[in-house]
């Protein structure tokens, strides 16, 4: 069998690591944009009181790389020997089946620097490499003064094998989508249309301009949740071509079935464009069975795996009290970035039918880098013939009663006819706690409403999603 030089894999390594020569960051880290979750990934990373390798983990196209670059080239800003640093991308065709250890040798010979000495070494896209996570906790505990920092975009499948294998040595940190108020931040119009309100008021955040706000969250919706698109005109204007083919060619076409041995592509391809046309329906095993003619277990293993690529989310339906039924028969998947659907199909105008889907999806999106995600649900019960529905149900996980409850509307007619909302209201006397606060969504309006004892609160989706994104990056109760 041929084997690659080792001169090559040295050149390589020269060229994705310049500041060995020039003693400066390469230009990625001079992006002046910075995710919100930079700051504490920063501190993470550089933390030298605890020996612990950080897994970076999250979607394609979501800032991960650039994020790294940036962290060293703070670190080169901060005094760090530029030459006391590695970065490799494990998706380098050169570096294929590389053991971790190998790279490590070379970038010792290559920089004739000594492992006694602190350095940083950065491992992209490190899915790529066969039993990774056996390889970078050998390394870990072999090197203490190195700080070992890893990334890779099938996020369920990291986070499995680092708690299996890297239990005491890994640390996990999630890098989401952009949110919308990171969205107002990097396109430079958060200052425009956000003000901060006096500590007493009810709503932490309002807006002088509602219409533009809402011109500004279907943007949003239609590109905003990657930072390239937001940044870049040319991308924006082609975003099915730049991020639309990238999802599929390389995490449905490629990552999913290297990861996973899928033979059948093109069924998996077709149950994630289903879902991502449909996100925030309620769907059922049975259903997509029958429909597709794929069986039950197949089709479950497909979701897994879309969820492990971090493409789709599951939420779990709870009943009129808050509680969740033992088997997921049904349950609603939501796109992760609400951009996926403008990627694949078509952008969203605002009087479209699927804006009302969207804003849902996109409102659940701001939860993703919270604790809070894993205690949220949907609730759909019957009553008599009429079956009721509440978006979003927050459920107190000790007492299992819901905490409180939310209705995603695109539009104002629901703060003229409140009693429309018989969901949100049954589930409320259901429960016997007038107290319990339940709101719901407008397009343009602020309003509370009372009908049979129960308050209900109305806010404008775009500015609700600002205001989670904000607090959930501010790490502020939600």
């Amino acid at each position: 069998m041929l084997e690659i030089s080792e001169s090559d894999v040295l050149q390589s390594l020269s060229q994705d690591n310049p500041w060995w020569v020039s003693q400066h960051a390469s230009a990625a880290s001079d992006f002046s944009k910075r995710r919100a979750y930079f700051q504490s990934f920063h501190d993470l990373s550089l933390n030298w009181q605890v020996q612990r390798t950080v897994i970076l983990m999250g979607p394609r196209r979501v800032g991960k790389t650039v994020m790294l670059q940036q962290l060293i080239g703070d670190a080169i800003d901060g005094g760090f020997d530029p030459e006391c640093i590695l970065f490799a991308s494990l998706d380098t065709p050169l570096y294929s089946g590389m053991p971790l250890e190998r790279l490590l040798e070379l970038f010792e010979k290559q920089t004739h620097q000594k492992n006694s000495v602190r350095r940083i070494v950065v491992f992209d896209e490190i899915q790529y490499l066969k039993e990774w996570e056996v390889h970078l906790k050998v390394l870990t505990d072999r090197f203490p003064n190195t700080r070992f920092i890893a990334s890779g975009s099938a996020a369920a499948a990291l986070k499995l094998k680092s708690h299996e294998s890297g239990a005491g040595r890994f640390t996990d940190f999630f890098l989401p989508p952009l949110t919308f108020a990171e969205y107002l931040d990097f396109s430079e119009t958060e200052q425009e249309l956000i003000q901060l309100q006096p500590v007493e008021a009810t709503i932490r955040y309002s807006t002088n301009n509602i219409e533009k706000l809402n011109e500004e969250f279907i943007n949003y919706l239609n590109y905003g949740g990657y930072p390239e698109a937001v940044v870049n005109v040319e991308i924006r204007k082609n975003v099915n071509r730049y991020l639309g083919r990238d999802i599929i060619d390389k995490v449905l076409l490629r990552d999913l079935p290297n990861l996973y041995g899928i033979q059948d592509i093109q069924e998996l391809n077709r149950l994630f464009t289903t879902i991502a046309y449909h996100s925030g329906q309620e769907i059922s095993l049975d259903g997509l069975a029958s429909s597709s003619g794929v069986s039950k277990n197949t089709i479950s293993r497909y979701l897994e795996y879309l969820e492990a690529a971090f493409l789709i989310v599951r939420v779990r339906r709870v009943d009129d009290t808050g509680k969740t039924f033992q088997r997921m028969r049904h349950f609603k998947a939501y796109l992760t970035n609400p951009s996926m659907r403008a990627a694949l199909f078509s952008p969203l105008n605002d009087g479209d039918d699927a804006m009302g889907a969207m804003a849902e999806t996109a409102t659940f999106s701001q939860w993703f880098h919270s604790d809070y995600l894993a205690n949220l649900h949907y609730a759909r019960w019957k009553s008599g013939r009429r079956t009721n529905e509440v978006d979003i149900v927050c459920v107190d996980s000790a007492r299992l009663r819901p905490k409180w409850a939310y209705e995603i509307k695109w539009s104002d007619r629901y703060v003229d006819r409140p009693h429309d909302l018989k969901g949100l209201i049954e589930l409320v006397n259901r429960n016997g706690s007038p107290s319990i606060p339940v709101g719901a969504t407008t397009k343009t309006l602020t309003a509370t409403t009372e009908i049979d004892g129960v308050f209900i609160k109305h806010f404008p989706c775009a500015l609700h999603c600002y205001q989670v994104g904000r607090n959930v990056i501010e790490g502020r109760p939600v």
